[in-house]
């Protein structure tokens, strides 16, 4: 079983509209518990992104959020003081969600897979991903902690699915999981059947590691010919 998107996102996220004030926005972030919110168009489309980063280039927001005694990461310093074509000064100046976010915004969609959802985060460096329809209109947020969740399944659930993908009663294999390691023994009929298998195994959600403790009847990949040569 493999997990997309929408088997664990959020659908009540907390967004605003590109005309949000500062203020606005700060208090969301704030109240909501969030470092970050989509800013969306008058038809609910996302236009960007407006998080923490992006409000810390003003001082208030900073004494606010943690306290008269914040004082940011010296990346974060370095990137307010010579950012990119002045962005960090321009949103020193915003007053609005529309000038203050980042955009556009990496996106994604329901039916990705969670794995392709962590390589986007982790390319773009950011922690949230809005997830839009196919008409870009927002549909909920996926966050890296949404995505840590599918590896804290329970070893029960994890031994179920990668039974049934196996087919492990109908081979007569033993499945064992433990802190979401797999280990498969028994014996298959061919040693495909056992590449196979853990193949199979290992592309289950949650599976840390599988251990392939399988035999074999007959070797049939040592019967395939080899192709080319000198």
């Amino acid at each position: 079983m493999r997990t997309i998107v929408e088997n664990v996102m959020t659908t009540d996220v907390a967004a605003v509209g590109r005309n949000a004030s500062f203020h606005t926005v700060a208090e969301l972030l704030i109240t909501r518990g969030v470092s970050g919110v989509p800013v969306l168009d008058d038809d609910n489309r996302v236009l960007g992104v407006v998080s923490e980063a992006d409000l810390l280039a003003k001082e208030e927001f900073k004494e606010r959020y943690y306290g008269d005694g914040y004082r940011p990461p010296l990346r974060a310093r370095i990137r307010h003081t010579t950012g990119s074509e002045g962005s960090g000064y321009r949103k020193s100046l915003g007053e609005t969600a529309g000038e203050l976010m980042t955009a556009p915004a990496h996106v994604t969609t329901p039916d990705t897979p969670i794995v392709s959802a962590a390589r986007l985060m982790d390319r773009h460096g950011v922690k949230r991903l809005p997830v839009v329809d196919a008409d870009g209109r927002l549909t909920g947020i996926v966050s890296r902690r949404d995505l840590i969740k599918v590896f804290l399944r329970l070893d029960k659930d994890i031994e179920t699915y990668v039974r049934d993908a196996v087919r492990a009663d109908d081979h007569g294999l033993v499945v064992t999981v433990a802190d979401g390691v797999v280990t498969l023994s028994g014996t298959l009929p061919e040693h495909s059947q056992a590449v196979t298998a853990v193949r199979l195994a290992e592309n289950i959600d949650g599976v840390v590691a599988v251990h392939d403790d399988l035999a074999w009847k007959h070797d049939d990949i040592a019967d395939l010919p080899m192709w080319g040569g000198a």
